[in-house]
């Protein structure tokens, strides 16, 4: 499956971004989806994940509340839906699939990475 993620912009503090993903493909439904975020001279950290209808989610401590993971399989597309941004949640996010077991969490798990899409928040 092939990923495109897009949406990622500059924001201040306190706003909001709705980052998406596209999958090619016919099986995007059999994948668990999932979200990244690198920052300058940090590593890979996961954000958010969806099972496979979206009926359950799975996010980092610190986005809970803040982020809303979300899926629609008709369309092939995962949503991250990010509000009350911080300057800590500037990274390069990255939308990623995973063909195996949920919850699914970490990055060796997910097979397949877009090209990721930057985010900026200013204080």
């Amino acid at each position: 499956v092939q990923l495109q993620a897009f949406g990622g912009g500059l924001v201040q503090a306190g706003g909001s971004l709705r980052l998406s993903c596209a999958a090619s493909g016919r099986t995007f439904s059999s994948y668990i989806m999932g979200w990244f975020r690198q920052a300058p001279g940090k590593e890979r950290e996961f954000v958010a994940a969806t099972s496979w209808s979206g009926g359950s989610t799975y996010y980092q401590d610190s986005v809970k509340g803040r982020f809303t993971i979300s899926r629609d399989n008709a369309k092939n597309t995962v949503y991250l839906q990010m509000n009350s941004l911080k300057p800590e949640d500037t990274a390069v996010y990255y939308c990623a699939a995973d063909a195996g077991r949920w919850p699914s969490f970490a990055t060796d798990n997910y097979d397949y990475w877009g090209q990721g899409t930057q985010v900026t928040v200013s204080s």
